[in-house]
């Protein structure tokens, strides 16, 4: 019986490196499958930050998931990374390709955006999937306490304004304590503990000379 799996976790937590060495035992025990993707940083390939990558399909909003199942026959597996993209009814596709075809999906996403929220095709996953899972791989807060949200900076600034879908380079993370860099340098990802992202706490108060959270802190993030 196939099934819809999702994984999700932060950045970091070792989503696109399971997804690669999934598809790749898949592989190599002869089944045919598909590995897709949609906004990696990379382009159209799932790369990971320990350096491996593999091409990809790009799932673009157009793409109908069952159609390129259909043209490209055969297909006993898909494996999704950056599932979060995916639009719900991408993420209703896979459930009627498990459903109708018995063909098992691997899904791997974000839970939530920098701004605390699901994303559309993570909500829609969580309604839908046969089985969730939490990855993490000891991803940590300055604090040092557990990583549970992705944090944007802004010129080192704490926002939780600007677009949705910002794809960048996080190839730096392992030696930056979660900092990723973007495409853009005054554009960072932090990874912090849900206390500090709730506080807007980026770094600890000592490293950028501001205080603790006040009760007024909550008003100013909306």
């Amino acid at each position: 019986m196939a099934l819809l799996r999702f994984f999700h976790g932060t950045m970091g937590s070792g989503k696109s490196t399971l997804a690669l060495q999934i598809h790749h035992n898949l592989t190599r025990r002869g089944l045919h499958g598909l590995l897709v993707s949609r906004l990696d940083r990379e382009g159209s390939v799932v790369s990971s930050r320990l350096g491996v990558s593999a091409e990809a399909i790009e799932a673009g909003p157009e793409v109908d998931l069952e159609d390129l199942v259909d043209a490209r026959g055969g297909v006993e597996y898909l494996v999704v990374d950056e599932a979060q993209f995916l639009e719900p009814v991408q993420v209703e596709q896979l459930a009627r390709l498990v459903d109708g075809r018995n063909i098992d999906v691997w899904a791997f996403g974000l839970l939530t955006s920098f701004q605390g929220r699901l994303f559309p095709g993570t909500a829609r996953l969580l309604e839908l999937a046969d089985e969730r899972q939490d990855l993490q791989v000891e991803a940590r807060c300055w604090c040092g306490e557990r990583a549970t949200h992705n944090a944007r900076l802004v010129d080192g600034e704490f926002t939780l304004e600007g677009e949705l879908k910002v794809v960048g380079d996080t190839a730096d993370a392992l030696d930056q304590q979660g900092r990723l860099e973007l495409a853009a340098p005054e554009v960072t990802y932090e990874l912090l503990c849900r206390r500090h992202w709730m506080a807007g706490e980026a770094t600890a108060p000592e490293q950028h000379g501001s205080v603790a959270a006040g009760p007024d802190d909550g008003a100013r993030r909306g």
